[in-house]
């Protein structure tokens, strides 16, 4: 039944104000779904690829607290596929192996001027970046970028946050598979501050069985930038690895603590490759990914082995 009521000025004034506040406020991100309780307050983004942006279903909308929204390069909403009874995920992958184009399945978002809603990677203490991971098709890719047919990259690329300074490839906190002395190996890369060197801890166990074609793996990366100290997870628990740059690339020894990333706002993210404003390509990913995290702190390895649990696929 349709109840009237009577409508006063002020009532009307009033409703015209809320109007125009919901309109000028961005939307509020729904509640992130199995994110264990002591790290909903560092989630600055969360993606699980069920949520399309209103209007634009190339683009998926942010379940933590940025709200920032990433766009699907490339193959736009049919990059969002049934895996599971009722759940999605995201695949990437290598488009035409043989062309030096723009047309590699990626994500992420970008802004040469810094992306305001990443403002929390501004000046931070520690990251943590973190998802599911899926092989579906040959690792590394051919480089397309090359006129020899054999040439491979070098890198795969999983998920990464910018620097302020980035050109789509350069990053603060980043999870790949990437050489290291002539072996590919799965790593978290960090850089500290903006257009200095960076720091790599690479896993001692052969990335093939880390991440074995055609299963879901859960994986994080985390950064201190303070004390250096970085750390990867699979399934929950930590991997033995080791440190691959000597000396002191974080610029830590002999200048106060806090140590601190650089003050400047993250140019984006990237998601399975470099360049996520898709002007080049770069160390594709031919896999699935979903429940991707990044935090603005270093998680310890029990809120690792329990975040693990609590989304396990």
């Amino acid at each position: 039944m349709l109840l009237r009521r009577r409508v006063t000025a002020a009532t009307a004034l009033l409703g015209a104000s809320v109007v125009a506040a919901s309109l000028a406020a961005p939307a509020q991100a729904s509640p992130a779904p199995g994110v264990a309780p002591s790290l909903k307050k560092n989630l600055v983004s969360y993606y699980d690829f069920e949520h399309p942006a209103r209007g634009n279903a190339a683009q998926e909308r942010d379940l933590g607290r940025s709200g920032t929204t990433i766009d699907l390069v490339n193959g736009g909403a049919a990059m969002r596929v049934r895996d599971g009874a009722r759940r999605h995920a995201i695949q990437l992958g290598q488009v035409n192996p043989s062309t030096a184009g723009n047309d590699d399945w990626k994500a992420g978002v970008y802004s040469a001027t810094g992306v305001p809603s990443l403002h929390a990677f501004n000046a931070v203490r520690g990251a943590t970046v973190a998802g599911w991971f899926k092989m579906t098709g040959t690792n590394p890719s051919p480089n397309s970028n090359t006129a020899n047919p054999d040439d491979v990259y070098n890198a795969v690329g999983l998920i990464g946050v910018l620097t302020g300074d980035s050109d789509g490839h350069a990053v603060r906190a980043l999870l790949e598979i990437i050489d290291v002395s002539g072996t590919l190996r799965l790593v978290a890369l960090g850089r500290r501050i903006d257009g200095g060197s960076s720091q790599t801890f690479a896993a001692n166990e052969d990335w093939r069985t880390l991440l074995p074609q055609n299963t879901w793996v859960h994986l994080a990366a985390t950064f201190d930038y303070d004390t250096g100290k970085m750390s990867l997870y699979k399934d929950g628990e930590p991997l033995d690895g080791f440190y691959t740059v000597s000396g002191d690339p974080w610029k830590l020894q002999g200048t106060p603590s806090p140590h601190l990333a650089s003050a400047t706002d993250p140019r984006g993210i990237k998601i399975g490759g470099s360049f996520p404003q898709n002007t080049r390509e770069a160390n594709p990913c031919n896999c699935r990914m979903d429940g991707l995290m990044f935090l603005d702190r270093a998680i310890t390895p029990a809120e690792a082995r329990l975040q693990y649990r609590i989304a396990k696929r």
